[in-house]
């Protein structure tokens, strides 16, 4: 009997440092490396969906998702001007990603990423048999946008671009100049414009972070509801975008997944109600004041530099003073907790943990006080 050969498209793929890193963790270590909201999902959300459970019969939708929710989604982004048929409704933001890079990509086209960058995105353009290139967000500027950069990575052989605002891991977003610079650095260009914003309504300034899509008409938007909301397992997001790919994506989606969860679709409907603004608004709140908190401790206890962050709910730790930043990460998990090495994310942020708030503040105090220990081992 033939051996199993894994095929080609997989070779060379492996779990993710992320859960490598999170493999290894003792029992009862403290989880600062966690990218998942802690806080529970919002009432007018589990309200809905036990109205849904107990009074409906859920069946599949669509393929694309509910109507009502792709009208609502359609609505929430002008470059769409309403219409419903330029949304899909996915199994969470991460299938969204994966439809939209196997939709756009071909074997050999090349796809220029951030780095430091989600750790999927080279991965499943691999995948596609695409080719990752990156453009650096420097960590002499915080991670922030540099222009030059991105037009010098920019070349004819670059087939689609992504972006991420808030980014995971360093939090930071888009400014409105910057969204100015891509879009006008893709003017006349054949690329695409996949534009990651699950954590666009995880936001500390005064104002939600623009999309990209307000400034590029070819975008293709990934986002969903399991950040904002505290909705991961619901698995509930979506892909919207030019129609021809969106086409292209639903038969992908039909065959990969049918259809999004009917009872989370139906119970996400409840996300566009006033009830569920105020909880956004809750849950921004306490994610801002944990920030807070959080950048506090590191400064009085560890006196390490810690970017803030713009949104999401990570902040980048420069360690690089001990060693490389999967060494560093490796030794703090023998004082139980657990946080991710900046490798994961690109080589721009090697040297750097990203440390998650997604805890109470009585719980990240701990957490950095096993930090400043395990830190103080390496020196000794």
């Amino acid at each position: 009997m033939r051996s199993f050969s894994l095929p080609r498209r997989l070779q060379g793929i492996e779990k993710s440092v992320i859960r490598q890193v999170f493999d290894r963790a003792h029992p009862g270590s403290i989880n600062l490396g966690l990218g998942e909201p802690d806080l529970p999902t919002p009432d007018v959300i589990r309200r809905a969906a036990v109205k849904v459970i107990t009074e409906e019969q859920n069946g599949y939708t669509t393929h694309a998702g509910l109507p009502s929710l792709r009208e609502k989604i359609s609505n929430d982004y002008s470059y769409l001007d309403g219409n419903r048929e330029k949304v899909i409704v996915t199994a969470g933001s991460q299938e969204a990603l994966y439809l939209a890079v196997m939709s756009l990509v071909d074997e050999g086209d090349e796809v220029l990423l951030p780095n430091p960058g989600f750790v999927a995105y080279p991965t499943i353009v691999r995948m596609a048999g695409g080719v990752p290139r990156f453009y650096r967000l420097p960590a002499s500027r915080n991670f922030g946008f540099d222009a030059a950069e991105f037009r010098n990575a920019l070349t004819s052989r670059t087939k689609v671009v992504v972006c991420i605002s808030p980014s995971n891991p360093t939090g930071q977003t888009l400014k409105r100049d910057d969204l100015r610079v891509i879009a006008e650095s893709l003017k006349g260009h054949d690329a695409y414009l996949i534009s990651d914003e699950i954590y666009r309504d995880l936001y500390y300034e005064d104002e939600q972070p623009e999309s990209v899509s307000t400034f590029h008409d070819r975008s293709i938007v990934i986002s969903g509801l399991s950040k904002s909301m505290s909705m991961t397992g619901w698995r509930l997001g979506w892909l919207c975008g030019d129609e021809e790919v969106i086409r292209a994506a639903l038969v992908l989606h039909g065959y990969v997944t049918t259809c999004a969860s009917a009872v989370s679709q139906k119970a996400s409907l409840a996300s566009w109600t006033e009830e569920a603004r105020d909880a956004r608004a809750r849950i921004r709140a306490t994610f801002r004041e944990r920030r807070e908190h959080l950048l506090s401790q590191i400064e009085q206890e560890l006196g390490l530099r810690a970017v803030t962050p713009d949104g999401a709910f990570y902040t980048m730790l420069d360690v690089s003073k001990y060693g490389p930043s999967m060494s560093v990460a490796e030794a703090l998990l023998e004082e139980r907790v657990i946080t991710v090495p900046g490798a994961a994310f690109g080589s721009e942020s090697e040297g750097f943990l990203r440390v998650s708030f997604c805890a109470e503040p009585s719980t990240l105090t701990e957490g950095v006080r096993r930090i400043k220990k395990g830190l103080e081992r390496l020196i000794w």
